[in-house]
């Protein structure tokens, strides 16, 4: 059985701080107040206007224009203010210097498609705001940005990828092969790497990247897009364990992010997608259940010999179908995004989780 680990079973109820010496400086790190064992990926979103949002978006000079829904004029400012209430326990707050004191000297990589870009813009925005004078250069290079913040030394990277495996051109055309992954010859030697893949799986027509599917040595015109993904998904495992060292480097998988564009799946009928939407949904469950991707990132996840950090963020954020940028994902407000998420916005309290597993391991 793998080590998929879950939800970072023991958590924080509050938190202590340690005295440490580091350079002749003295700084104060958050640790976990460990007194209990729960979920922290199961609870209720709650309205609280006093700590949300974590920064303000206006501030983060270097946010995408697709994902600030407040300057592209939407409407409502709701959606700003509601945090994720874990049942039963408390989930520690983000201390975005205290992130950057325990990244120091250290290099993240985000692995993904525009979901991982949605994180990763997130938790550049929450450290910028932790530290707003501090220095910080964005480059971009081909696939691969880098946010970094020199007097900490620390890197936050993203590297686009939306399938993890492979995709190459052929003089058939393109070619999607799910049990290839050259790509992770770039993945190796960073400290933490954060993936994420699902969906680019299911898109058609114009917008499928590729012509065919190599899977099993056979190439094929299209098959089941759910079984693809399993295959794909089992070749990154398979490169994760024979080529990732859990004593040098943490492996955390996003999870799968939904989308709103049926309000059947919220008991809605009436409501078409997540355009107008301006509250989560009431209680802990989603009417919809878990969507089947899901399974398949834990049946994956648990096959595995490393240890691999599940972020479950599938269910919190499908309590947020007034999370997206609906109508007001660009200036020309065209299209209707139920993909994407808002910022600032869920992808925080994503990474408000992924703080809370540092926190809780130590």
């Amino acid at each position: 059985m793998g080590k998929l680990l879950h939800g970072f079973g023991l958590v924080a109820y509050g938190i202590v701080l340690i005295l440490c010496l580091h350079e002749h400086q003295i700084h104060y790190y958050a640790k976990a107040d460990i007194s209990s064992s729960c979920d922290l990926f199961l609870g209720t979103w709650v309205y609280d206007n006093s700590t949300h949002p974590l920064y303000d978006t206006s501030s983060c000079p270097f946010i995408d224009s697709e994902f600030d829904c407040q300057k592209n004029g939407r409407p409502d400012n709701q959606y700003l203010k509601y945090r994720w209430q874990p049942d039963g326990c408390a989930l520690p707050r983000f201390r975005g210097e205290d992130l950057l004191r325990r990244l120091r000297g250290k290099q993240l990589l985000f692995v993904g498609d525009s979901l991982s870009l949605n994180q990763w813009q997130s938790l550049t925005c929450m450290l910028h705001a932790a530290v707003p004078q501090n220095n910080y250069t964005i480059t971009r290079k081909g696939g691969l940005s880098t946010f970094f913040m020199p007097d900490y030394d620390v890197s936050v990277l993203l590297s686009r990828n939306a399938f993890l495996v492979d995709l190459v051109r052929t003089e058939a055309g393109m070619v999607l092969r799910l049990d290839s992954i050259t790509n992770g010859n770039d993945w190796k030697g960073y400290d933490m790497l954060i993936f994420n893949t699902w969906h680019w799986w299911l898109h058609k027509g114009s917008r499928q990247p590729w012509d065919y599917i190599e899977s099993g040595g056979q190439i094929l015109k299209d098959m089941d897009r759910l079984a693809a993904f399993k295959e794909g998904l089992t070749t990154w495992s398979k490169w994760v364990d024979s080529n990732v060292d859990a004593n040098n480097t943490k492996v955390f998988f996003q999870g799968i992010s939904p989308t709103h564009y049926n309000g059947k799946e919220w008991d809605d009928p009436n409501s078409a997608s997540c355009s107008g939407q301006t509250q989560p949904v009431t209680g802990r469950t989603y009417p919809a259940g878990s969507p089947p991707a899901a399974t398949v990132v834990n049946d994956v996840l648990n096959a595995m010999s490393s240890p691999v950090t599940l972020l479950d963020i599938t269910l919190l954020s499908q309590l947020r179908k007034d999370g997206h940028p609906s109508l007001y994902g660009n200036v020309g407000r065209t299209g209707n995004d139920c993909s994407h998420w808002c910022l600032a916005g869920v992808p925080d309290t994503w990474n408000q989780l992924f703080y809370a597993t540092l926190v809780t391991s130590d």
